[in-house]
């Protein structure tokens, strides 16, 4: 599945998911476009290894997702896409009643509305080229919820809600929009948890894992990058021409229950 001359963006793509995303894109041939809102050596050093490691073209480049004309300008900045991967996110957890209403509004900004706003420039990019490929990460939490992640989960639904009204603008076109719904998945920012974690609830590593983080994971398995970054390849194969405006859980069972 190859993606040589195609070019992709990949929004928070600094560390976690969005890099593993952005690394298997690479794999694949692409050239990649890595973000965040923070402008470090460590930034941009980051696309040098992408591009010495994969051989192709990488770069990286500011822009804060929480601020509309910013997504939109890392789209221009990028010189237009082939693939996009809105993936930027933050979470908070508290009641309804007790949640910020900055951590709201950030949540709703960074999770949902930046998806709208580069998508919404990405596509004339696309339709100019002549194909396109748009992977919303959405989660778990976009088709199901739980309790005090009131913002997280109604930006997640509202980011699988968009999916399917940007595949049905776009069905007639070569252009596919489609949303990846993860489970838990081990990045360093969910492994540094785990000891703090295991000091807690006085158990060992596993079986803080199996019992307390991924007890809502059938599986009993975190997903991992790369299994992100290789279904959002599948989806911007030409095998997943005709798969539009759906989600798919990489879950562990999570949403089967």
């Amino acid at each position: 599945m190859t993606l040589s001359g195609k070019t992709a963006i990949i929004t928070g793509s600094n560390s976690g998911i969005g890099l593993g995303i952005a690394r298997e894109i690479a794999r694949a041939g692409a050239a990649v476009v890595l973000n965040s809102f923070t402008d470090r050596k460590e930034d941009h050093a980051l696309a040098a290894e992408i591009a010495q490691e994969f051989g192709v073209e990488a770069r990286y480049i500011k822009a804060d997702m929480s601020k509309g004309a910013e997504c939109r300008d890392l789209i221009e900045q990028a010189g237009g896409c082939d693939i996009l991967v809105n993936n930027a996110g933050i979470q908070h957890v508290a009641p309804i009643d007790e949640f910020p209403v900055d951590k709201w509004d950030a949540i709703i900004a960074i999770n949902m509305n930046s998806a709208f706003h580069t998508i919404a420039a990405a596509l004339p990019h696309m339709r100019k080229r002549g194909w396109g490929r748009v992977v919303n990460i959405a989660s778990a939490h976009g088709l199901t919820a739980s309790p005090f992640k009131a913002a997280y989960v109604a930006a997640k639904h509202g980011v699988v809600g968009m999916t399917k009204t940007v595949a049905l603008e776009t069905a007639e076109e070569p252009i596919t929009c489609n949303a990846i719904c993860p489970g838990y998945v081990l990045t360093p920012l969910v492994e540094a948890q785990i000891p703090d974690t295991m000091e807690k609830y006085n158990m060992g590593r596993e079986e803080v894992i199996k019992k307390v983080m991924l007890e809502r994971q059938p599986s009993r398995e975190f997903a991992t990058v790369e299994q992100l970054g290789g279904t959002t390849v599948f989806l911007c194969s030409d095998a997943a021409a005709q798969i539009t405006g759906t989600t798919i859980s990489v879950d562990g069972g999570w949403t089967a229950l």
